[in-house]
């Protein structure tokens, strides 16, 4: 007993603290996110005009975004920001909604409809396989099957289902969510996935067992007991959405306006502070949401 002690107490001194453990962790932390963001928000204040950027405080590329905000221009309409952000929720949540379903499904399948750990393995890396490409190579790869010449509308009209092309297949919304979906359900079948491998097989057995249906154990025991998974697929999809203006550009055919896109145009013409602005208010609204969705479930303690 006694050299166990002996060797506990020389082997103390090498004991590296939990502090110094993380200080690694805290200076890419550091570099990475906290500096870029304060940088971000300190240019956001900056005045700007066609040649360079002025440091200086000032909230006029606030002001300049939400001009002409606090009322109806003549048409009835919302200001263009307003316009913006709207289109961006509204399209970051069919894709959510979409992908919510899609992943799920998924995930419900891979975990209980599959018995054999191998089998899941192979449907699961079958999943990623899109993921072996670049993300523009998968969108561009919709353009022949969605075009007004592309294969769906050569198949339409060949079949008398319509009578000319589709128009809105391609460079609008519709294609534009079709890519989301095709992109991102990823991210919300792998966290479903992992919830649903965690829960309780008995659990289930027991469900049955006291005669709750099919849609009631799916309703009141594998839902609940999945809804860190979702969460977590939630953040990473409309986080991801939110802030894209690739997808949108290629797809939307540069007709579809989206928070992401009108940063990436200020910023190729040099409007860096108005830029750094609306990226600002972007991330606000961002936090808002993760915020919303963390109070549905505590996930430092589910995980």
């Amino acid at each position: 007993m006694s050299s166990q002690q002996n060797t506990a107490s020389k082997a103390a001194p090498w004991r590296i603290s939990a502090g110094w453990q993380a200080t690694p962790y805290s200076l890419v932390f550091l570099l990475f996110f906290l500096i870029p963001l304060g940088l971000i928000v300190m240019v956001s204040f900056w005045e700007f005009n066609e040649y360079e950027m002025i440091p200086s405080f000032t909230w006029h590329s606030y002001i300049s975004i939400f001009e002409g905000c606090s009322q109806l221009n003549d048409y009835g309409d919302m200001c263009v920001t307003l316009k913006t952000y709207g289109s961006t929720l509204r399209i970051s949540l069919v894709v959510w909604l979409i992908t919510l379903v899609l992943g799920f499904s998924v995930a419900y399948f891979l975990a209980f409809c599959v018995r054999t750990t191998a089998m899941q393995t192979m449907l699961f890396v079958l999943c990623t396989v899109p993921f072996w490409t670049s993300n523009v190579i998968r969108m561009i790869s919709w353009i022949p099957l969605l075009g007004r010449n592309g294969l769906v509308n050569q198949t339409l009209v060949s079949a008398g289902i319509v009578d000319q092309p589709i128009e809105w297949l391609l460079f609008s919304e519709f294609s534009v969510v079709l890519a989301f979906v095709h992109l991102y359900t990823m991210f919300m079948i792998v966290p479903i996935f992992n919830s649903m491998m965690r829960i309780d097989r008995n659990l289930i057995e027991a469900a049955t067992d006291n005669g709750a249906s099919a849609w009631q154990t799916l309703w009141n025991v594998i839902i609940p007991l999945s809804r860190t998974g979702i969460i977590i697929g939630s953040i990473f999809v409309i986080t991801i959405v939110m802030g894209d203006f690739v997808t949108i550009g290629v797809m939307g055919g540069q007709q579809i306006a989206s928070v992401g896109k009108i940063i990436q145009v200020q910023t190729s013409f040099l409007q860096f502070p108005l830029a750094a602005a609306n990226a600002v208010i972007l991330l606000l609204v961002v936090l808002m949401i993760i915020w919303g969705l963390t109070r549905l479930v505590d996930i430092r303690k589910e995980l």
